[in-house]
């Protein structure tokens, strides 16, 4: 019966009821974000999610600047391309809608634009953006660029690249920048092109096609070796990524399999990009993921960043870290260990409202919501408030909300609580706060992640249950 009600809830929401929960009704305190957080939202200094999917970063002089798909709730439509900026990775600061939505025409209304990518042309000075444009039905895909002289933008849509005076009709895109300033565009299945001087053309394939599949093509380098990162099609889903070696980008390109352990699902994201951190000891090599979360992808979705390991020729992302740092002078990564007051969902000073069970995995105790009303509830004194949960197949969205003394809703958000794979993993932090008391409210938010691709495949959960694994606690 309960399960009941909450089918009959997704079937509401299969016929148009969305609600897009995800708001802050005050500025997040700057520079106070002291790692780098996967899998959380985060909040630029407006206090407002950071929505930059599909993302690549540069820097200029001292700062880092993300480009990502901005998202609303209720539709894959383009809305814009954002721009932030940072000078440690950890705190955002939204500068602009980079390059916003047309009135008409490719990326005007009910288009798609995705994947953005923003080179600075060492020749003519510019800064140049290139992104998958297309229909909402995927049916007229190619790749455009967009030119801007400051890197913030605006930038003004030139249409689409052309090669032999023809677009190139593909989806899934990616940029590369060489040491000796040539630029180069990769486009799904491995296929690299050169572009021209000023990297408002392409002259050149200097790669084929590499296999079928290959989306989301991210490729960096390492000394004399490069890198070519790709993951399998399967739609909005995570999968194994995997990843080609070659010393010249022309090939011959080496398999090299995954750089994650198998089943992992790349630690639940898809390649988008790699940054090259670079230091006066060591350069670290980002990796940059997006996770999806279909349909919810301004509230839900989150990104996944992790520093790469090298052994000779091989990379690997051997453990997954939550948090984790990078001295932006140095270069040099270290683990965080949270400063976080753990509170295991067991504990007295945890409020559980209607059905709840308890279970264990890998030796832990989780609390498993079991009805659309079941909602937890704690209070605590302090700074910052983090929820690990465990993920699992027939999980769905859980909506948060965080109220001061007086009940005003300070932070509410859906948090994607669906994953192939069941993992024990952070989900949520909130922004730093003045210290004081507050409230947080997990309950089902009645939704799942949930699509299908073209081929009619269905993908995401198979229900709505939220689990509470730990509440993490800042003084």
């Amino acid at each position: 019966m309960n399960f009941l009600k909450l089918k009959l809830f997704n079937t509401l929401i299969g016929i148009g009821i969305l609600v897009c929960y995800c708001s802050v009704s005050f500025a997040q305190q700057s520079g106070k974000t002291d790692a780098i957080y996967s899998g959380v939202p985060w909040y630029d200094q407006n206090g407002k999610v950071v929505s930059a999917h599909g993302a690549n970063i540069i820097k200029v002089k001292d700062k880092f600047y993300l480009f990502g798909e901005a998202h609303t709730d209720t539709s894959n439509a383009f809305v814009g391309l954002n721009c932030y900026s940072s000078k440690d990775l950890n705190n955002w600061k939204f500068e602009r809608i980079a390059l916003p939505i047309q009135s008409n025409g490719k990326l005007g209304p009910n288009r798609v634009g995705e994947r953005p990518k923003v080179m600075k042309n060492p020749q003519t000075g510019l800064y140049l953006m290139y992104m998958h444009v297309d229909t909402l039905g995927y049916k007229d895909q190619f790749v455009g660029y967009a030119i801007a002289k400051n890197v913030t933008g605006p930038y003004q849509f030139k249409g689409p690249l052309l090669f032999n005076g023809k677009s190139i009709k593909k989806w899934d895109m990616g940029t590369f920048q060489d040491t000796d300033g040539k630029g180069y565009l990769l486009t799904h299945g491995g296929v690299i092109h050169l572009l021209s001087d000023d990297y408002q053309s392409i002259v050149a394939e200097i790669n084929p096609q590499i296999t079928s599949g290959f989306e989301s093509p991210t490729l960096f380098r390492k000394g004399n070796t490069y890198y070519f990162i790709g993951s399998h099609l399967t739609s909005w889903e995570k999968n194994d990524n995997y990843y080609y070696t070659a010393n010249k980008l022309s090939g011959p390109w080496i398999s090299r399999g995954l750089f994650v352990p198998k089943d992992k699902l790349t630690w639940n994201s898809q390649s988008t990009f790699v940054l090259a951190i670079e230091g006066s000891k060591e350069t670290t090599y980002m990796y940059m993921g997006d996770r999806w979360s279909y349909p919810r992808q301004l509230s839900a979705a989150t990104y996944v960043w992790q520093p790469i390991t090298f052994n000779k020729e091989a990379i690997s992302i051997p453990n997954y870290l939550e948090t984790w740092t990078v001295d932006i002078k140095t270069g040099i990564t270290n683990a965080k260990k949270s400063d976080h007051t753990i509170m295991e969902s067991k504990s007295n000073l945890i409020t559980y409202t209607d059905e709840w069970s308890t279970s264990k995995h890998e030796n832990k105790m989780v609390k498993r919501a079991l009805t659309l009303n079941s909602a937890s509830k704690i209070t605590f004194k302090g700074t910052q408030i983090g929820l690990r949960t465990l993920v699992l197949p027939d999980n769905g969205y859980a909506k948060i909300t965080l109220t001061d003394k007086k009940g005003k809703i300070l932070v509410e958000n859906l948090v994607d609580m669906y994953a192939k794979s069941p993992t024990a993993t952070l989900v949520f932090l909130s922004p730093i706060l003045p210290k004081n008391e507050y409230t947080l409210t997990v309950r089902v938010a009645g939704e799942r992640p949930n699509w299908s691709d073209k081929k009619k495949n269905d993908y995401g959960s198979t229900a709505n249950y939220i689990t509470i694994d730990q509440f993490l606690i800042k003084e």
